[in-house]
């Protein structure tokens, strides 16, 4: 099955056409800027092929006929027609407590999207736009939503339960959902099949680290706890989001600064993390070679984002009752040897033993294992694949629902 994949924000479309049997992209892509200047669409087929295309894009729906258009080109596309398609995979943020699994998308799920954007404003506006601009265009195309929040559905209400008047969880359903659930879910998955190892038995702690970053604890195949909560704000220190962050903080800047709520969302969302404390970058790859170069800002604010991770994985090892192995993903977690080393320094005494020169050999966008050899705990570097994982769930769903 052809799946094409969709990943739909405030003014792009990432997209990939992936085939379900091969499980390889037949080709990928971007659209950015849409609706501002300097709008463009870039595609890459997997033969390496490349487009770069510059123009007026106002809007998703013609953002998506861009993308449509890219993919059935005599000259750079990759299926004949627009028939080539059999299934639609969207990348949906939040599913609050509606959508423990994906689903195929109609008209009862699109009005309970709809009401789910008080969960997610910053996120579920731009998604719905995405599915209703597929819709528009392929109407009789299968479509399913896969939700970052899935794979946290399982967790127990002692971990997902906020200290605060149970009535307001009643009411307005405030309580830790997690996000990056589709990239948990396929480190996971990877790291059974490289280790032969049974996911029931397995405890394992996932760390996402980007721009966005969640650390989950893993039991059973599923989660049973992770940092980020009922929005993406919580938990680690990220590029440009703050991270775990005592509320009366908010309270204070709130009453010294005169800030309105949206500008108090907007500075811990879009001005903290890493270039808050840095002032240097949201990049942790420029926050490293500030570092060596001896600022003292992004020194610290690489010390802050190591710290707080270092700590989550000592809180998973106590919920899980012990780890067998500790997988990085994510640009940040895939390529700095620095970030590894610095956040398991000294968890010897938990059996997690990093062997340096296996660290500093491991090559960008490769897999393998870390650990030395007598580490108790394994440690991975698994490049995640998110699209993958979205392609796979969407043809099960159409497929089954096709039966």
């Amino acid at each position: 099955m052809k799946v094409l994949v969709i990943n739909s924000g405030s003014s792009s479309i990432k997209y990939q056409l992936i085939d379900t049997e091969t499980r390889n992209f037949l080709a990928k892509g971007l659209v950015d800027r849409i609706g501002l200047r300097g709008s463009s669409l870039k595609q890459e087929r997997s033969d390496g092929h490349k487009i770069n295309l510059s123009g007026e894009i106002f809007d998703h729906q013609q953002a998506l006929e861009y993308v449509l258009a890219g993919l059935i080109s005599p000259n750079h596309g990759v299926i004949k027609t627009l028939d080539g398609i059999d299934a639609v995979g969207h990348r949906l943020v939040h599913g609050g407590e509606h959508f423990k699994d994906s689903v195929l998308i109609n008209e009862d799920v699109m009005n309970v999207l709809n009401e789910c954007i008080d969960l997610a404003p910053l996120h579920n506006p731009p998604n719905i736009k995405g599915v209703q601009a597929a819709r528009f265009h392929l109407p009789n195309t299968p479509m399913v939503g896969v939700f970052d929040t899935a794979f946290h559905s399982k967790m127990p209400d002692y971990a997902y339960i906020y200290g605060i008047p149970y009535v307001l969880y009643k009411r307005h359903s405030i309580r830790r959902y997690g996000f990056h659930g589709t990239s948990h879910y396929y480190v996971s998955r990877r790291y059974r099949d490289l280790t032969n190892g049974n996911l029931k038995e397995l405890k394992l702690i996932s760390c996402h680290l980007g721009n966005g970053a969640s650390i989950s604890a893993i039991k059973n195949g599923y989660s049973i706890d992770t940092s980020m909560g009922f929005t993406p704000l919580e938990g680690l220190l990220m590029g440009t989001r703050s991270g775990d962050l005592d509320p009366g903080v908010a309270n204070q800047i709130i009453a010294k600064e005169g800030l309105e709520p949206r500008e108090i969302s907007a500075m811990l969302n879009k001005h903290s993390g890493l270039i808050g404390i840095s002032g240097l970058s949201s990049d942790m790859r420029e926050i490293e070679d500030a570092m060596l170069e001896g600022n003292k800002r992004a020194e610290l604010a690489f010390n802050v984002f190591a710290y707080r991770l270092k700590k989550y994985i000592g809180a998973y090892t106590a919920a899980l009752g012990g780890a067998d192995g500790i997988i990085f993903t994510g640009g940040i977690g895939e390529n700095s040897l620095l970030v590894r080393k610095a956040v398991l320094n000294s968890l010897e005494y938990m059996g997690i033993i990093l062997d340096h020169e296996k660290n500093e050999k491991m090559i960008r966008g490769k897999e393998g294992f870390v650990e030395a050899e007598d580490s108790k705990v394994k440690i991975a570097v698994i490049p995640t694949n998110e699209e993958l994982v979205i392609a796979i769930d969407t043809e099960k769903i159409t497929r089954k629902t096709l039966s």
